[in-house]
């Protein structure tokens, strides 16, 4: 399965746990809060400031790589 811009942020960290470590090092040390219960990759990637492009691609590297 590949991650997607529109996944949710906590359905991609529950699905793969390997993905926590490129959040955090990409900006997004926030996956605790209330709005990653319900915002998608890109809405919180954009709050950040961070390329949703670049984050999903290492996103999905960590998921090729388990």
């Amino acid at each position: 399965m590949t991650i997607t811009k529109d996944m949710s942020i906590m359905e991609v960290v529950q699905k793969y746990p390997d993905t926590v470590e490129v959040f955090i090092n990409s900006g997004m040390g926030c996956l605790g809060c209330a709005a990653a219960h319900f915002e998608n990759i890109e809405q919180g990637a954009l709050a950040h400031g961070i390329d949703v492009d670049a984050l999903i691609e290492g996103l999905n590297k960590a998921v090729a790589a388990e």
